[in-house]
């Protein structure tokens, strides 16, 4: 594959484009791992848990979140088309819309999101060592990195940049950020800390979940380009797990030590220290810039299932420039319940497809994604119902929508809601399967006992 020219459609991958190998794929998703608002969403769980509740939440969290992203690694290693265009299989081609439109928003969101904290740091560099912010400047510029690594698409990204660049800058920044909140932590006065309560060890795994889960969708965006399947799984799950353990539990330090709890905190705090923290908080900012590429590329590559005729290059300047402005105009918004929100969603829907991708043999043929029907109402159904089931157990999301389920007195979760969540979609897809797959066969036997017997000759 010529990394200049990274554009590839919803078809697809050819076996010749099959190029990233395990160590390509550990590399990204590693990478995708280290990130400010991951660091930062730690503050869901402290103060509230005890900083041993919270490392227990990470654990479970990661290891459940990261199973199911290695999961979507490897689905998307098999069916080789983007994540989107791969819910055809499971949910029909309209229905895969919906799902569309879900990821579509959530891409945009986080890409505005991480454009507002590379703005931020790159804010407080230059007020550091030039005397000037101009947010909206960096916002500017950064957007246009952020869209020029989106052109180079996943392939051009890993062997261009990453490996040749990007890698170096995000170990250097997470070792320095490490030492830095570490520094002045009394380790033994954390280990003994107790929580303030309002958070349930079940709400802070249902976090961790949440902040994993939002990247399935995406996976196969990336994976289709890998040699194999195991290359996939193991690329994504393991890749995106060891970065998780720990940039969760350095940000609960942060939280508990130093106080800081908004993404924006972090670049300040850092670019008061010396001068190495002036080039760590460049590192990080350049580590940044990942985050926003994959989030574009993939808002980019999605809408195409709606309209796969329109030009994938256009469509990735157009959502960086959506972004861009949205980073310049905007503030952070409330992206912890975002998180839980997104769980609820993503979780019964990678349920729905996993199913469906076992019940066919563990793979997919393009025929199963090109040929589906319009909709699979079935399991529609079965990711409504897992999505209803987590939000009776957890309500989460906007003020106006959690007013609304608290209104019908649902149970509220001490344990998890994403696991049950997960079971009751998974079992309810199985059993909808089922039932198609006989009646089916009922149908197909009926229409042969009417045809007529064939005349002899």
């Amino acid at each position: 594959m010529d990394e200049r020219t990274p554009s590839w459609g919803i078809t697809p991958v050819p076996k010749r484009l099959h190029v990233l190998g395990l160590f390509d794929t550990t590399l990204l998703w590693g990478n995708l791992s280290v990130s400010l608002l991951v660091i930062v969403a730690a503050a869901g769980l402290v103060p509230m848990l005890s900083f041993k509740q919270a490392l227990l939440a990470i654990l479970i969290g990661a290891v459940a979140g990261n199973v199911l992203l290695g999961l979507a690694g490897a689905i998307g290693a098999d069916a080789r088309v983007p994540g989107m265009v791969l819910l055809r299989a499971p949910l029909g081609r309209r229905g895969s819309y919906a799902p569309t439109v879900l990821n579509v928003a959530q891409n945009l969101g986080w890409s505005t999101f991480e454009l507002i904290i590379i703005s931020t740091a790159a804010a407080a560099l230059s007020q550091r060592v030039f005397g000037f912010e101009a947010r909206w400047l960096w916002a500017l510029v950064f957007g246009a990195v952020s869209i020029a690594l989106g052109l180079l698409g996943p392939v051009g990204f890993v062997r261009r940049y990453l490996r040749k660049f990007a890698v170096w800058a995000v170990a250097a920044s997470i070792v320095y950020l490490t030492w830095w909140a570490l520094d002045k932590a009394n380790l033994h006065h954390l280990w003994h800390t107790r929580g303030t309560g309002g958070v349930s060890l079940g709400q802070g795994i249902d976090l961790v979940i949440g902040n994993i889960i939002s990247w399935t969708p995406l996976a196969a965006d990336y994976t289709r380009f890998s040699r194999d399947r195991r290359s996939g799984f193991f690329g994504a799950g393991i890749g995106y797990f060891v970065p998780t353990l720990w940039c969760f539990g350095l940000g609960s330090v942060l939280v508990l030590e130093r106080g800081l709890s908004e993404p924006a905190q972090i670049p300040t705090a850092v670019a008061s220290g010396s001068v190495l923290a002036i080039v760590a908080l460049l590192m990080l900012t350049v580590d940044e810039s990942d985050e926003a590429f994959a989030d574009i590329y993939s808002t980019a590559v999605s809408i195409q299932n709606v309209v796969p005729w329109a030009s994938q290059r256009l469509l990735i300047v157009l959502v960086g420039a959506v972004a861009t402005g949205g980073a310049i105009a905007i503030d952070l918004g409330n992206y912890l319940t975002f998180l839980y929100l997104l769980g609820s969603v993503f979780v019964p829907l990678f349920a729905v497809l996993l199913v469906d991708w076992l019940t066919r043999g563990a793979h997919y043929e393009p025929e199963d994604v090109f040929s589906a029907p319009t909709a699979r109402w079935e399991l529609l159904l079965c990711w409504f119902a897992g999505f209803a089931l987590y939000q009776w157990l957890s309500p989460v999301g906007p003020h106006w929508w959690t007013t609304v389920v608290n209104n019908l007195h649902p149970g509220h979760a001490s344990w998890t809601a994403s696991l049950p969540s997960f079971a009751a979609a998974f079992g309810l897809a199985l059993v909808a399967i089922w039932l198609r797959a006989r009646i089916d066969s009922r149908r197909a036997a009926a229409r042969r006992s009417r045809e007529p017997l064939a005349r002899p000759r």
